[in-house]
């Protein structure tokens, strides 16, 4: 006797899905609980089993084509029954089926305000791995910070959708996951409804163009009237996206074999072609940030520079002297926190250098924390995070915070909050051998300073006498709407003296 097997429900709120492959043929014998077919609901791929053994005797949707819950699948005939008719089923009775794995599409989270996109820098993980809980998956950029995307089941991974490079879509799959589950399926009527041959010969279901989408976008383009096979998709193998359904509608779907267009995303990339042509590759992430900041700071700030030169001789014999006692692996003990604690001290001096201006240039406000900055040379672009309250800490409060902030800097997982409200900033050109700079100012701050490369140099002391100093040159950026030139050079000498004469900075620390 021939058989229907009934679609079941396969998910709460699904009422179709795709047919993504049949897994055996017209004519095939099958086997109890042996995998039928592959489907693919909004949520995840789902594969149907065998109820009882049998023949295959009709599949009633091709491959691609939409099936719709609670309609026949397939029919097989089977033996040792006889006929029954609707009256005869058990309206009550639940049918569970039970499934090995599953697979479930990760969509990527919010991973920070107001951020729609970002950069995939380095997959963690390759198809086929099998990963736990918790375990790091993917770095992932935004306009703000490098942030690791963690596994939030335990599974093997089966697809990464995403290129190193290729632009990330927030609440749009990242990758997709084979987890081991169950789903149990609960009806009013049977999954097996028994009929005559007549009766199957009717069971129909309505026909599908055929296209490469899953149930979702048919819905969209059936809601617009739109024959979905008429749609040119720009996801692999032909896949039509949701963008590919308004673009057609807009009529501004691209169609130039020189773009490629990365699967739900908006961002085209050029593609060269031939092997000797420039080559062009977008901005983004950070390095993105940093040019819109620098350009508005150029544009909008009247910058004067002013330099001079610090003798650090005596500062570095006190440094290396409390080095050997207080350096750890928490707490790197450099010159930059003697550098952040004086300039701290005179800002108290010389508030100004510690403010902000409006927009329209008519108010100024003086800011009550010193939370200075320090420009860092990190793999994701250049990063400024910055000691928060340095008013209120020690020296070595200062080194163990900047020991923290370097590290997750260099790393590129510095937090969004170490990077915000910043009030003045450093720039350590010396580190890579520089001397003298002109820096632009990190607006809304109204002056930063770039410090140059120690040198051993000639020079007299107060007995006439030359005699070697470690001399660094320090250039200092001011907002000449805001400060003038007398006041940098006197908040610089009283800064200078701080460092020339580490007892007199230690002193002033109450």
């Amino acid at each position: 006797m021939i058989k229907n097997f009934i679609l079941p429900d396969i998910g709460e709120g699904v009422v179709e899905c795709e047919l993504v492959e049949w897994l055996v043929a017209e004519g095939d014998t099958v086997v109890e609980d042996q995998p039928i077919a592959d489907v693919m609901t909004d949520k995840a791929l789902v594969q149907i089993p065998a109820p009882f053994p049998g023949v295959v005797t009709k599949l009633y949707y091709a491959k691609g084509e939409i099936a719709v819950v609670h309609q026949p699948l397939y029919a097989v005939e089977v033996d040792g029954e006889a006929p029954a008719t609707i009256e005869d089923i058990n309206v009550d009775e639940p049918v569970m089926t039970q499934l090995g794995t599953q697979v479930e599409d990760f969509l990527l989270p919010d991973i920070g305000e107001g951020i729609v996109e970002c950069e995939l820098v380095e997959w963690l993980v390759n198809e086929g791995d099998e990963v736990i809980e918790d375990q790091p998956i993917a770095d992932v950029m935004t306009d703000k910070a490098l942030v690791q995307i963690p596994a939030i089941k335990a599974g093997r991974i089966s697809k990464l959708y995403y290129k190193k490079g290729e632009l990330a879509i927030v609440h749009n799959p990242l990758f997709a996951i084979e987890v081991a589950g169950e789903i149990v399926v609960e009806s009013s009527a049977a999954v097996m409804v028994e009929q005559t041959s007549t009766v199957s010969k009717g069971a129909t279901p309505v026909p599908q163009s055929k296209a490469l989408a899953s149930p979702a976008v048919r819905r969209m383009a059936r809601t617009h009237d739109i024959d979905i096979s008429t749609v040119t998709g720009s996801g692999k193998n032909g896949r039509v996206y949701k963008h590919d359904i308004e673009a057609h509608m807009s009529g501004k779907q691209n169609t130039s074999t020189e773009v490629a267009v990365v699967a739900e995303s908006n961002v085209t990339t050029l593609v060269t072609t031939t092997n000797n042509a420039d080559r062009v590759e977008p901005i983004r992430g950070v390095k993105a940030v940093m040019a819109r900041m620098m350009q508005e700071s150029v544009s909008t700030i009247p910058h004067f520079t002013y330099c001079e030169e610090i003798d650090m001789t005596d500062l570095m014999i006190l440094r290396k002297s409390m080095k050997e006692k207080y350096s750890s692996d928490e707490l790197k003990l450099t010159m930059m926190p003697f550098f952040i604690k004086a300039l701290s001290l005179a800002i108290k001096e010389y508030p100004i250098v510690n403010s902000q201006v409006n927009a329209d240039c008519t108010e100024l406000t003086y800011l009550s924390s010193h939370n200075i900055g320090m420009a860092v040379d990190s793999k994701a672009g250049l990063l400024v995070p910055n000691v928060k309250d340095v008013q209120n800490k020690s020296i070595l409060e200062v080194a163990a915070e900047i020991t923290r902030l370097t590290t997750a800097a260099r790393s590129g997982r510095v937090s969004p909050a170490d990077l915000k409200q910043g009030t003045i900033s450093i720039s350590n050109i010396g580190a890579l051998g520089g001397t003298v700079a002109t820096p632009i100012i990190n607006k809304p701050e109204v002056a930063i300073v770039a410090l140059g490369r120690v040198q051993k140099l000639p020079r007299f002391n107060a007995k006439g006498e030359v005699e070697a100093r470690n001399i660094m040159q320090v250039s200092w950026s001011g907002d000449h709407r805001v400060i003038d030139g007398g006041t940098i050079a006197r908040f610089c000498n009283l800064w200078k003296q701080y460092l020339e004469h580490p007892q007199e900075m230690l002193l002033a620390m109450n």
